[in-house]
C-alpha cells in the first residue's frame, strides 16, 4: 500500500535583498553585481540643473562682443610699448676720462666714438649674437672705462629707462630684471584672476584690474630710480593679466558656437593692430614717461564696464545662482529699455520655478578630481609653453643676421608684427577647413620641422647656405609657433567648463608665460645657453605631435559647463571619410559575434524561458537546476530574480544569482 501522502511544509521566510553595489550593470533587464565591496552611503541630492538661456538676444550680444573686443587695442599698446621702453642705444664715449685708452680726440670735449666694420659711429664690435650692450657689459671694454655716454635710440624715442638711469655696463642686468618683472606679473595675475573669476565673478575681476592698471601704470610713469620702476611693473603685469583674462573669457562665452574662434581672432587682430601703432606714437611722445601716461590713461573708459558689462550670465547659471541671473535679465532689459523676447520670458519663468539653493562654486584644485579634463589642460599646458618658448629662440635666430636690413628696429619690429598677422589670417582659414585640432597639430609638426632643421642641418651645409637656409627656417618657425602657441589658448578655452573656465584657461596662460620668461633669462645670461634652450624646446614640440592626438575636437559644440560634461568630451578621428563610417562586418557577423543571433526554438525539445519553464502551460521544461517542475506544482525554480513567483520553496541559489539554461548571469 501506498502512503499517505507527507503534508506540505511551511514556507520559509524570504532573506531580505541585499543592496545594490554602485558598480552595478543594467543590460536587458537583468541585473549584474559588480566586485563585492562596502555599500557607498546615499549621496545628497544635487541641485536641479538651470535651464540653458537664449540671452543675450543678437544686438545685445553684439554690442558687449563689442565692449570685449575694444580693450584689445590698449593691450596691444602696452605690448607694444615694452620693447621701447628697454631697448639699448647705441653708445658714444664722452670724453674726460684719463683713464680712458683712446685719449687722442680730435678736440677737447668732442665725443670720443669706435668705427665698426663699416667705418660708422657705434660701440665696440662686438661678437656674432651678443646685442651691443651684452658685449658693453665687461669690465674690460673701453666704453665701460667713460665717466659718461651719449646715447642714441633707434625706436622714436629719445629718453628711456636706459637712458635716463644710464644702464648700460655694469648696470645692463637691471634692464634684464625689468623685463623679467613684468612676465613674472602676468604669470602670478594669470594664476590668481583666473581662480578669482570663477569664485566671485568675472565682472568684479575684470574692473579691480582695471582700477590697479591705472594705479600702477600711472604711478610708473613717476619712478625715481630702476628699483621702483622694476616693482612698478611687476604690479602692473599682474593688473594686465587681469584685464586679459576676463575679457578672453567674456569673448567665449558671449559669442555662439559658430562664432567664437572669429570673434577671439578679431580681438587678436585689433590687438596686433595696436603694436603696430606704438612706434609711431612713440615718436609723437618722444619720452617714455609721457607714451607711458598715453597707454595707460584710456584705461579710464574701462571704469564704466561696472555698469554696462554685466557679469556673464552662463557663470550665474552654472554655479546654481538663479536668482542673481534673473535679476540680471531684468536689470539689463530696464537700462537699456528693451522688451523680453518670448523665448526670454519662458525662460525667465523657468528660472523662477527653480529652488534656490547654495552656489556651487569650483575650485581650479577640483581639477585633480576629474578623470580626463586635467589631461587634457596638461597637453594645452605644454603644448603652449613649447609653442611660446621655441619662438623665443626663433627670434634670437634672427636677430643673428645683422645684415643692413634687419640692423633696423623698424624693420625688425614690423617684420615680427607682420608674421603674426599672417599666421592669425592662415590659421583662421585652417580652422575652418581642418578644425582646431587640426590645425594644431599642422602647426605643431611644421614647427618641430623648423626646429630640427635649424639645429642640424645648417651645420652641415656651406658657409654661403648656412645663413639664407636658417633666415628661412626661423621665419616659418615664427610662423609656426605663434600659431601654435594661441590656438592652443584657444582650445584650453573650449574645453575648459563654465564653472571653472578661468582657472583652467589661467594655467595655459601661465605656461605661455614661462615660455616668454626664456627670452630675458638667456639675455640675462650673456646668451649662454641659447643651444641648450632651443633642444629642449624643440624635443617638447614633437612630444607635443604624439599628445595632440589625445585632445578631443572642440569646434561645433556648445560649452561644457559642469565638470561631468567636460569629462565626456568624445574624441573623433581627424579623417573622416565614408569608407571608415562603414562597419568592417556585416549585420548578421555582426549579431554572431556579439551573441545576439535568433536561433529559432526546436519543435521538439522546447528552449527553456528565464524562469525554467515551458512556454507551454504544461509542458515539460529543464531549468538549471536540471529537475523538471510541473507548471503549478512545488519546487525549486532558477529564476535569478531569487523565490519563484508560482512556488512556495525557496529559490536554488544560495551564495549568489543562479545561472540560467544560457549562461547568463
Amino acid at each position: 500500500p501506498l502512503s499517505p501522502p507527507l503534508p506540505p511544509l511551511p514556507p520559509l521566510p524570504s532573506p531580505p535583498p541585499l543592496p545594490l553595489h554602485p558598480s552595478t550593470v543594467v543590460m536587458r533587464g537583468e541585473r549584474v553585481e559588480g566586485p563585492p565591496g562596502p555599500v557607498s552611503p546615499p549621496s545628497p541630492p544635487s541641485p536641479p540643473p538651470s535651464p540653458r538661456c537664449p540671452w543675450p538676444a543678437a544686438a545685445s550680444r553684439r554690442r558687449l562682443l563689442l565692449l570685449a573686443c575694444l580693450p584689445a587695442l590698449l593691450l596691444g599698446l602696452e605690448t607694444g610699448s615694452a620693447p621701447l621702453l628697454t631697448a639699448q642705444p647705441r653708445l658714444e664715449c664722452v670724453n674726460g676720462s684719463r683713464d680712458h685708452p683712446l685719449q687722442q680726440p680730435p678736440g677737447r670735449g668732442l665725443p670720443t666714438t669706435l668705427p665698426d666694420r663699416r667705418g660708422l659711429p657705434t660701440t665696440i664690435p662686438h661678437p656674432r649674437g651678443i646685442p651691443p650692450l651684452a658685449a658693453a657689459n665687461t669690465n674690460s671694454s673701453d666704453i665701460c672705462r667713460c665717466k659718461g655716454w651719449d646715447f642714441h635710440l633707434r625706436n622714436g624715442l629719445v629718453r628711456n629707462i636706459v637712458t635716463q638711469w644710464s644702464l648700460v655696463c655694469n648696470s645692463s642686468w637691471k634692464v634684464h630684471i625689468a623685463k623679467f618683472s613684468l612676465l613674472v606679473g602676468l604669470i602670478f595675475g594669470y594664476l590668481v584672476s583666473g581662480c578669482l573669476a570663477d569664485w566671485v565673478g568675472r565682472q568684479l575681476v575684470l574692473v579691480v584690474s582695471v582700477l590697479f592698471v591705472l594705479v600702477f601704470g600711472l604711478t610708473l610713469a613717476l619712478s625715481v630710480n630702476v628699483t621702483m620702476f622694476i616693482t612698478l611693473r611687476f604690479f602692473e603685469g599682474f593688473s594686465l593679466a587681469g584685464v586679459f583674462l576676463t575679457l578672453y573669457v567674456a569673448r567665449v562665452e558671449i559669442a555662439q558656437s559658430n562664432q567664437r574662434f572669429m570673434i577671439t581672432m578679431v580681438a587678436s587682430f585689433i590687438a596686433m593692430g595696436g603694436q603696430l601703432l606704438t612706434p609711431g606714437l612713440a615718436a609723437l611722445c618722444r619720452n617714455w614717461q609721457v607714451l607711458q601716461t598715453v597707454i595707460i590713461c584710456p584705461f579710464i573708459f574701462m571704469i564704466p564696464y561696472w555698469c554696462i558689462f554685466p557679469e556673464s550670465l552662463s557663470w550665474l547659471l552654472a554655479t546654481h545662482q538663479s536668482h542673481a541671473a534673473k535679476d540680471l535679465l531684468l536689470d539689463y532689459a530696464r537700462k537699456h529699455q528693451q522688451e523680453p523676447e518670448d523665448d526670454v520670458k519662458e525662460f525667465l519663468s523657468e528660472l523662477a520655478r527653480v529652488p534656490q539653493v547654495k552656489a556651487q562654486k569650483v575650485f581650479i584644485l577640483k581639477l585633480v578630481s576629474t578623470r580626463i579634463l586635467w589631461k587634457h589642460i596638461l597637453v594645452l599646458c605644454v603644448t603652449s609653453l613649447a609653442g611660446f618658448g621655441v619662438h623665443n629662440c626663433f627670434v634670437k635666430s634672427l636677430m643673428d643676421h645683422e645684415g643692413d636690413m634687419l640692423a633696423n628696429f623698424y624693420t625688425h619690429y614690423y617684420i615680427m608684427e607682420v608674421v603674426g598677422i599672417l599666421s592669425c589670417v592662415v590659421m583662421c582659414f585652417l580652422v575652418s577647413l581642418m578644425g582646431r585640432r587640426g590645425t594644431l597639430l599642422v602647426f605643431t609638426i611644421v614647427t618641430a620641422l623648423a626646429s630640427l632643421l635649424q639645429l642640424g642641418l645648417i651645420s652641415n651645409l656651406t658657409i654661403n647656405l648656412q645663413q639664407p637656409f636658417s633666415l628661412v627656417f626661423s621665419l616659418v618657425g615664427l610662423f609656426s609657433s605663434h600659431s601654435m602657441g594661441n590656438l592652443s589658448i584657444f582650445i584650453c578655452a573650449e574645453l575648459t567648463p563654465t564653472v571653472m573656465r578661468a582657472g583652467g584657461l589661467g594655467l595655459v596662460l601661465a605656461s605661455a608665460g614661462f615660455g616668454q620668461l626664456t627670452a630675458p633669462i638667456m639675455e640675462l645670461h650673456n646668451q649662454k645657453g641659447y643651444f641648450l634652450h632651443h633642444v629642449v624646446f624643440a624635443c617638447c614640440t614633437v612630444i607635443c605631435i604624439i599628445c595632440i592626438l589625445l585632445l578631443p575636437e572642440s569646434g561645433g559644440r556648445e560649452l561644457p559647463i559642469t565638470l561631468e560634461e567636460a569629462d565626456v568630451h568624445p574624441r573623433r578621428p581627424l579623417l573622416t571619410s565614408r569608407r571608415s563610417a562603414r562597419s568592417l562586418l556585416s549585420h548578421t557577423e555582426l549579431k554572431s559575434y556579439s551573441g545576439l543571433a535568433s536561433h529559432p526554438p526546436h519543435r521538439d525539445t522546447p528552449s527553456p524561458t528565464a524562469n525554467g519553464r515551458s512556454p507551454t502551460a504544461n509542458g515539460p521544461s529543464t531549468n538549471a537546476n536540471g529537475r523538471s517542475p510541473t507548471a503549478n506544482g512545488p519546487g525549486p525554480s532558477a529564476n535569478i530574480n531569487g523565490p519563484s513567483a508560482n512556488s512556495p520553496s525557496p529559490s536554488a541559489n544560495v551564495n549568489g544569482p543562479s545561472a540560467n539554461a544560457n549562461g547568463l548571469t
